[in-house]
């Protein structure tokens, strides 16, 4: 399994200020494209949503939706649309996303990112790259290098370890939410510290510039 690179967070920003997140999956592409592009399968293990509705298909195939984030007391929501692609070189497959939300509360506003699938001998490298406007006004962007972008890394991270241990033991994401991870005894538990923070060969790229085609087909 990969271990997480050094200075998870603590060098993101001088350097690419564009999330990264990475983690070996030992288990089938079909497996974990499932997981992932299914809408109801998707808000099992990712802690960034607690609904994704899809709305209309576009001529291009992109699908439209709105997601929700209920958070007790407000639930955010927003919109987006997101194209996958199964045609990658060596069988790698991607997927595209845009959103936006007009919610006041929410600390994050307009974004776009991608998924990439890259099968291995020893599994599926699942990796996102996403970027986006800080919500909040003024408020927002003093917040959100310190806080926010922090925050959002390691929800990403550890969201990626519950479909890892779905994906390769069966362990549904109903077992490994945040709080079963304060209750003491022996239980599978998702760790972001297992996903990677920085690409290990960029090339001169920055994380964004490393985004498949397709995203600037929903974005247009």
């Amino acid at each position: 399994m990969m271990k997480a690179a050094e200075g998870t967070s603590r060098d993101r920003g001088s350097r690419d200020r564009a999330l990264y997140v990475e983690i070996l999956i030992d288990a089938p592409l079909e497996r974990v494209w499932e997981l992932t592009q299914s809408p109801e399968q998707h808000v099992r293990w990712d802690g960034r949503f607690s609904a994704i509705v899809p709305t209309s298909r576009r001529d291009d195939g992109a699908q439209e939706f709105r997601y929700e984030l209920d958070l007790g007391i407000h639930t955010i929501r927003g919109t987006g649309v997101s194209l996958g692609d199964r045609r990658g070189r060596a069988g790698e497959r991607t997927s595209a996303l845009a959103f936006d939300t007009g919610d006041r509360f929410s600390p994050l506003g307009a974004g776009r990112g991608y998924w990439r699938y890259i099968p291995t001998e020893e599994g599926v490298r699942f990796l996102t790259g996403y970027d986006y406007e800080p919500g909040w006004g003024r408020l927002g962007r003093v917040l959100d290098p310190l806080v926010t972008r922090r925050f959002v890394w390691w929800l990403t991270a550890w969201s990626f370890d519950r479909l890892r241990l779905w994906a390769e033991d069966g362990v549904p994401p109903e077992r490994t939410g945040w709080w079963r991870s304060l209750i003491p005894g022996s239980r599978p538990r998702a760790h972001a510290r297992r996903c990677l923070s920085r690409p290990t060969h960029t090339r001169g790229r920055t994380i964004m510039q490393n985004a498949p085609a397709s995203l600037d087909v929903i974005s247009a």
